[in-house]
């Protein structure tokens, strides 16, 4: 087998693991705000993403590759965008249903492709093009209750937040894929596991120091929560690896158009853990998700 298609299944783990993720952190939104569930992800992620790269040296005998100020500039930027994306989409989802805001944010593999484009130079031919459109009016028709205006159930802002969240989101997977094309020569899983431990690490001291700074009861909060918060970390963690893993073998677009699926799992768990209705649309919707995906990956292999 090839290699570089182990981006396929990576992916799929990762979209699984982010679903369970995203529903961890929604549960703590309401006892230690949209910072505090931001910090959970970072914080507790942190230590199983060390762990991560220790198997991953240990596994190829490889060491990580050096330091250089174009890596730590894409990661830092990384960092940043996802901070960014992943409050905006926990204030979202405090208004809104929790797969419908999943699906508003994964509006952002358009932008991911357009953004890579241009500051990358990643490919982006007609048939992957058409794959990433078909794939999101799929999320996008999970989104719509059929006969309710977009402005009930919650009003505009949440699908804004929604939206520009998905744009953070995709600028961050730019700079994550921006730091590994820095860093040439490492094995994959070496170069994936690398970049992830500087961008928890980034991560989690930018919040800490602002908690430090502004709020230290929050983190006093956010240490006192961590039963809930370690398995939030984990799956957080995990979630990370997979898309980095994803990002060390081929285009951002293509990860995370793949990535869509995880509106699925994220409907299954609307239903199962906080009961809430789906909508008629489903079924056109998962079918056109599944099936861009499965274009995505007939016409685009990796590159």
């Amino acid at each position: 087998m090839d290699p570089t298609w182990i981006w396929i299944p990576a992916t799929l783990l990762a979209a699984a693991a982010q679903a369970g993720r995203n529903a961890v952190q929604r549960s703590l939104t309401a006892q230690l705000g949209t910072l505090g569930a931001t910090q959970v992800r970072f914080l507790y992620g942190f230590p199983f993403a060390l762990l991560f790269l220790g198997l991953a040296i240990a596994g190829t005998g490889a060491a990580p590759p050096a330091l250089n100020l174009g890596f730590l500039a894409y990661v830092a930027g990384g960092a940043v965008c996802q901070i960014a994306a992943t409050a905006l989409m926990l204030a979202a989802m405090r208004e809104r249903a929790f797969v419908v805001v999943t699906a508003w944010t994964k509006t952002e593999p358009i932008q991911v492709a357009l953004f890579a484009f241009v500051v990358l130079g990643d490919p982006l031919s007609l048939g992957a093009a058409a794959a990433i459109v078909v794939a999101t009016v799929g999320v996008v028709l999970l989104s719509v209750k059929p006969g309710t205006p977009l402005l009930q159930d919650g009003g505009l802002r949440p699908v804004l937040f929604g939206l520009v969240s998905g744009a953070f989101f995709a600028l961050s997977a730019v700079g994550f894929r921006g730091a590994m094309l820095q860093a040439p020569g490492a094995p994959f899983i070496v170069l994936a596991s690398w970049t992830l431990a500087w961008s928890l690490f980034m991560q989690a001291v930018m919040l800490m120091g602002w908690m430090l700074l502004r709020d230290r009861e929050l983190l006093r909060n956010c240490l006192k929560a961590w039963r809930v918060s370690i398995l939030g970390g984990l799956l957080g963690a995990s979630a990370s690896q997979g898309w980095f893993v994803g990002f060390s073998l081929t285009a951002a677009a293509n990860v995370r158009t793949l990535g869509l699926v995880e509106v699925l799992f994220a409907h299954w768990l609307s239903g199962k853990v906080f009961a809430q209705a789906s909508t008629g649309r489903d079924k056109l919707g998962i079918l056109l998700v599944v099936a861009g995906a499965a274009l995505l990956i007939w016409l685009m292999p990796p590159a």
